[in-house]
């Protein structure tokens, strides 16, 4: 194998790496938003939380 060869073949799985990597960046930051959206989600009063009970004597 020559040189040429070599260095091409070491220059693309350079580039598939990279974009493997960006990827699972995006994906990460991607988890990251939602799983912010839940927690401000979970913390957020229900609406009617309090406006109704029930009541037996």
């Amino acid at each position: 194998m020559d040189i040429a060869a070599v260095a091409m073949d070491m220059s693309q799985a350079k580039l598939m790496q990279d974009v493997s990597l960006a990827v699972t960046k995006q994906a990460m930051d991607m988890q990251e938003q939602q799983t912010a959206k839940l927690v401000e989600m979970l913390e957020a009063p229900h609406p009617t939380a309090g406006h109704n009970f029930d009541v037996s004597i």
